[in-house]
Parts: structure tokens; sequence; C-alpha cells
């Protein structure tokens, strides 16, 4: 899978250059493209950081575009269509497996833990996961980090179980409310919608079952990291303080911030996906990826026998400058 994978993201790159040929430049020398693996709450920091104007405090701009998959982020970092990818970190893992000249850097993360909410067809309060005992559950695809997780979970408890990894992640909900599987996996707002909706019902949250990952963060070439310092450091210190924000702050406040972020969700619904990723402590403090989390991702790739070789922590991650902000920002 990993083979296949490196092989789909340079694939992806030809798709990526001819129109970043034509575009030329960053609009702005303070603009910074970012490529998002998908849109949602779990990453609400990173829109706060806009909303609340820590991205204009730092004289940086921010453009972001959807690369609807964690390989397609990558290609778009590796294209130079985008400068940063945000997504989990197993994409800039794969690439330096392979060997990439000026392969990307994971410089700061986000997450710390799968986003996704299990979400059953009838209520139950008292969940436990032996209750997916001879049940099928749609988890994403095979060798995605949602799948790979939601199989430690189930490997790690020994539950017997049918992973359905068939429907691709942008149709589960669909699938799901069409009939297919008894489970399926959701991030927010689209869990809480589908509640509310009377569609479904949250049981249990999968990161939180799961324990600490680095599951969604930053990364760019080494050269974008060693010339562009300034927005390096702008970028981790903005969403540094978002974090510190959407912490300290009412979930009802923070929603009035995403709704411009979400068209056509409810502000009560972002609240109440707030309140969900606050509860389940789904934010990093401090942006720099601990040595032992990035070991855990590796022990959930292995498990899953995606995983050919380790990587060393140091040739694929950088803290410097997320400890350093961690301070600046903590200390006021």
């Amino acid at each position: 899978m990993k083979k296949k994978l490196i092989s789909c993201i340079f694939a992806v790159c030809l798709a990526f250059a001819i129109p970043f040929a034509a575009a030329g430049c960053s609009k702005t020398n303070k603009l910074i493209r970012i490529n998002e693996v998908t849109h949602s709450i779990f990453y609400a920091p990173l829109y706060l950081a806009e909303a609340l104007g820590y991205f204009e405090d730092e004289g940086i701009e921010i453009e972001l575009t959807n690369g609807g998959g964690a390989d397609s982020t990558m290609a778009a970092v590796i294209s130079g269509s985008a400068d940063v990818g945000f997504c989990g970190p197993e994409a800039a893992l794969y690439v330096n497996l392979g060997g990439s000249k000026d392969s990307p850097k994971v410089f700061g993360q986000l997450t710390k833990r799968d986003g996704s909410f299990l979400v059953g067809r009838k209520a139950e309060p008292d969940f436990k996961w032996s209750n997916l005992a001879g049940k099928e559950i749609l988890a994403g695809r095979r060798g995605g980090v949602p799948a790979m997780t939601f199989e430690y979970v189930i490997k790690t408890l020994n539950v017997e179980c049918t992973l359905n990894y068939d429907v691709e992640f942008s149709t589960m909900t669909a699938a799901f409310e069409g009939g297919v599987a008894d489970y399926c996996t959701m991030f927010e707002p689209v869990a809480s919608q589908f509640e509310k909706q009377g569609k479904g019902f949250i049981v249990a949250s999968v990161g939180q079952e799961s324990g600490e990952i680095p599951y969604t963060c930053f990364s760019a070439k080494e050269s974008y990291i060693k010339n562009n310092p300034d927005k390096v450091d702008g970028l981790l210190r903005a969403v540094t303080k978002a974090v510190k924000y959407v912490n300290e702050t009412d979930s009802a406040k923070v929603a009035e911030y995403l709704v411009p972020y979400f068209t056509g969700t409810d502000k009560d619904s972002i609240k109440t996906s707030v309140e969900n990723y606050k509860s389940v402590d789904a934010w990093v403090t401090n942006m720099a990826m601990k040595e032992s989390a990035f070991n855990k991702l590796q022990d959930v790739i292995d498990l899953a026998g995606e995983l050919d070789k380790r990587v060393e922590f140091s040739s694929l991650v950088l803290t410097d400058a997320a400890d350093r902000i961690y301070k600046e920002v903590y200390a006021k």
C-alpha cells in the first residue's frame, strides 16, 4: 500500500504541475498557500487564526485549498502548487521512505488523536466496543489513517468485526444512510448533523479510545522551511494562539467565528461539534510533535501491515520553532 500511495502522490504531482507553471509565483510575498486534506471543524483553530486576525497580526495571508485526501495534499506540496500541506504525517513519512529529494518535513502538529466519531443506527448510552462483534463498519479507505486507527482499536481490544473498505471517504455517510453497514465513522460537523436529523447516533469517539497520535500536521519542503522562517513562525504562532483561544472560550462564542467557514451548517451544530472535540481533548497546545506519539503512529501503520520500514523521528520532524513559539504564547 505504501508503494502504491507513493506512486499515486507522484502521479498526482503531474496534474498539479501544469496549472502551477501557468500561475507562477505567489501573489504576494506574505501569502502562504495551504492545501488541507479536508474541511472539518476538527481543524477549527486553523480557521479561527484567520477569523480572529492572528494571521494578519503576523503579516501573512492564508490561501486554503482542499486536497480531498492526504495523497493529493502531499502531491500539491511536492509539485509546488501548495507551500504547506495540512494532513496526516503519514503522507510525508511515505515520501521520506521513497527517498524523495527535498522531501517534506513536518514542522507543526494541530490534532493529537483521531477526530472521527462512531455512529450507529440506534442509541447505545452504555456502548462497549465489544458491541461491534460480528458487525460491519464503514471506517475509511484501506491504508488511510482513519481506517488504520480504527483497525488499531479493534485489534488491541480483540474485537472480531468486518471493516468495509469499498466505499470512498467522501461517500461513506451517504452509503451508511442508504443502508450499508451497521456503523460508520464520521467527522464533525457531519456526525452531529447526522444525529440531529435523526439518522443515527454517536456512540463513541475513536480518538478517545485509540489514544494520542499525531493525526493532522503542517508539512512543507525542507527548502521552503529554510527559505521562509518568518512565514513558518507566523503560521505556528497564529495557530498556537487560536488553540489557546478555543480552549479558553465558550463554545458558543467560538461557533460565531466559525459560521462563515461552514456554509449551510447552523451555529448550534457548530457549537456542538466544537464541544465534542473539546471533550476528547483533540488539539495540542504545543505544536511540536512528541517522539512517543510519532512512534505510536508507526505502531498503528505497522499493525495495519502498511509500513515496510520505520522512519527516524529526527529525519522527518522539526520541533524547534513550535517549541519556541509555545513558550512565547503561553508565557504571556
